[in-house]
C-alpha cells in the first residue's frame, strides 16, 4: 500500500547517486540532531570508561539516613525534646519530638567510616563505600520521588536511567537486553508503576525487561511452543515483511519493534539458563543467603546472585527490587516506608537486603568484576529526625544518604553533610542529577552530550543540571 510513496530518506537515496543520503547520514550521526533510524550495535563512549555495568539497588519507601549511614549524636542528646528549628510541612503532619536512633553507629574498616548496626554485613564492606550524606530531592511523595530517582523528572513519560545507558552504550550481549529489572517473591514495581522503567521517548528496545529471578518461568511465555525450525521459518517470513514495511515507512518505532522481537527470540535460550543457578557452588549460595529460612532474605539474595550473572554476561544496567514488608505503613510498593514501628520495619528490611548486597560486593571482587561495575544504593528520600506519632519517621527530602561502590569510586569516603540533627543538607549539597552525571562519567559518557531530540528539544538524563562528584572518585 506504500508503493506510490517515497519517504524523504528514500528520495535522497535514489537521487544524485546517493550523495544526498550520504549528507543525511552525516547529520544523523550527531545525536543532537536526533537519533538515526538504525543505531550501531554498541555505541562508543565519549572517553575511556572506568566501568562497564551498573547495579542499582533501589530501596523503595525512603530509608532513614540517620539510622543507617549518617550518625547524629545530637539526636541522642536531645531525644524527646522539641525541634529547635522550624519544621517544614511533612506528608502527614503528625510530628512529634526529636527521636534518637535505635541503632548504634561505630567506625568500620580501616577508613573508620561510620555505619550503624542496622547493616552488619554491609558495614564490613565500609572501605568499599562512598557515602553521599547530602542528597536532596525536590519532592516529598513516593510516586513523584520514585520518578525523580529513576528519570530525573517527577512524572512519567521520560526514560529511566537504565534506558539512557542502554541507548548510550548498548548491550555487550546480543542475547539479552541492555536494561533488566529483577524481582522475586513479593517484589513489585515501586509507587509509580512500570513507567519507572520506561524507555520514554527513546527507541523501544531500551525499555527494561522485568525478570522474576526465583520464578519457574522468569519471563512470561519465554518457553517456545513450537519447534525451533518452524519458529525460525515463521520469524524469517515476519522479518521479511517488517523489513519491507520499514523501508517504505521509515518509522523508528517499527525498527524498535523488530529489534525487540529479535531479542525476545534469543532470550528464549539465554533467560532460563541465566536464572537456573545449578552451576553455582554451595559456598556461593550460602554467601548470598539462599539457605536462609527467611524466604524474603533468600529471595533478595537470589536477585543479587542473578545480578552478578547478568553482569558477567554483559548486561549494562540491572535494577534490584525490595520485597514487601508490611510494617509501619510500608507495603508492596514502598516497603521502607515506616511512618510507625520504624525499629521493627527498618530492622526487617535491612535483614532482607544486607547479606545479599554485601555478598554481591564480595563476589564481584573475587571474580575480578568489581572494578568494572558500579553498585548504586539509593531510595527516593530520607526520613525526619523527629518522630511521626511515637515510633515512626515521616518523609524528608531535604537531606539523606546514598552510596556507591565499585570501579572508579574512592571507598571509605563520606561526602557532604546534613546539619547536626540530620534534617537539612548543609555541605556539598547534591541532587539526583549530580548522582547520574557521576555515574555516566564512570561509564565514559559526558552527561551533557548524551541527548535525544524529542518535541523540538534535546533531552538528557540530567536535564539542564548536574555536576560530576569528583571528590568520591579514585
Amino acid at each position: 500500500m506504500f508503493a506510490d510513496r517515497l519517504s524523504r530518506r528514500e528520495m535522497l537515496r535514489r537521487s544524485s547517486l546517493g550523495f544526498g543520503s550520504m549528507a543525511l547520514a552525516g547529520l544523523l550521526a550527531d545525536r543532537s540532531y536526533g537519533a538515526s533510524l538504525v543505531e550501531p550495535a554498541i555505541p562508543a563512549p565519549h572517553f575511556k570508561p572506568r566501568i562497564k555495568h551498573v547495579i542499582f539497588a533501589y530501596m523503595s519507601g525512603g530509608v532513614s539516613h540517620i539510622d543507617s549511614f549518617d550518625p547524629k549524636p545530637e539526636l541522642t542528646r536531645r531525644h524527646g525534646q522539641p525541634m529547635p528549628v522550624p519544621v517544614k510541612p511533612t506528608m502527614f503532619n503528625n510530628n512529634g519530638s526529636i527521636m534518637a536512633s535505635p541503632w548504634e553507629f561505630r567506625p568500620r574498616g580501616e577508613s573508620g567510616l561510620q555505619v550503624s548496626e542496622l547493616f552488619p554485613h554491609i558495614a564490613r564492606c565500609a572501605d568499599d563505600l562512598a557515602v553521599i550524606r547530602s542528597m536532596t530531592s525536590r519532592v516529598n511523595e513516593h510516586a513523584q520521588g520514585n520518578y525523580v530517582a529513576h528519570t530525573g523528572f517527577p512524572f512519567m513519560g521520560h526514560p529511566s536511567a537504565g534506558a539512557w545507558i542502554s541507548y548510550g552504550l548498548g548491550s555487550e550481549n546480543k542475547d539479552l537486553p541492555g536494561f533488566i529489572v529483577l524481582q522475586s517473591g513479593s517484589a513489585t514495581a515501586p509507587h509509580g508503576g512500570v513507567g519507572l522503567f520506561s524507555n520514554g521517548y527513546l527507541p523501544g528496545q531500551h525499555q527494561a525487561s522485568i525478570l522474576r529471578a526465583d520464578a519457574a518461568e522468569a519471563l512470561s511465555n519465554i518457553a517456545p511452543h513450537e519447534s525451533d525450525g518452524l519458529q525460525r521459518q515463521r520469524l524469517k517470513f515476519v522479518r521479511g515483511l517488517d523489513d519491507k514495511f520499514l523501508r517504505t515507512a521509515a518509522d523508528p518505532e517499527v525498527d524498535a519493534a523488530i529489534r525487540n522481537y529479535e531479542t525476545a527470540y534469543r532470550m528464549q535460550t539465554a533467560v532460563p539458563e541465566l536464572c537456573q543457578i545449578r552451576g553455582e557452588t554451595e559456598a556461593t549460595r550460602k554467601l548470598y543467603g539462599l539457605d536462609s529460612p527467611d524466604l524474603q532474605k533468600a529471595a533478595y539474595g537470589k536477585q543479587c546472585l542473578v545480578a552478578r550473572r547478568l553482569i558477567e554476561r554483559g548486561v549494562r544496567f540491572v535494577e534490584l527490587s525490595c520485597l514487601t514488608k508490611d510494617i509501619g505503613a510500608g507495603g508492596a510498593a514502598n516497603p521502607w516506608d515506616q511512618h510507625s514501628q520504624i525499629k521493627e520495619g527498618h530492622g526487617a528490611m535491612a535483614f532482607q537486603v544486607d547479606q545479599g548486597l554485601a555478598a554481591l560486593i564480595t563476589d564481584l571482587k573475587s571474580r575480578g568484576l568489581f572494578e568494572e561495575t558500579l553498585i548504586l544504593w539509593a531510595g527516593e528520600f530520607g526520613r525526619t529526625p523527629f518522630s511521626q506519632g511515637s515510633d515512626g519517621r515521616d518523609h524528608n527530602p531535604s537531606g539523606f544518604s546514598v552510596w556507591m561502590a565499585g570501579g572508579g569510586v574512592r571507598g571509605g569516603t563520606a561526602y557532604g553533610a546534613t546539619d547536626d540533627l540530620g534534617y537539612h543538607a548543609v555541605e556539598n549539597i547534591c541532587s539526583v542529577y549530580d548522582l547520574y552525571a557521576t555515574m555516566l562519567h564512570l561509564l565514559g559518557i559526558d552527561h551533557e552530550k548524551l541527548t535525544y531530540r524529542f518535541g523540538g528539544r534535546d533531552f538528557r538524563l540530567t536535564d539542564v543540571h548536574g555536576k560530576v562528584i569528583r571528590e568520591i572518585l579514585s
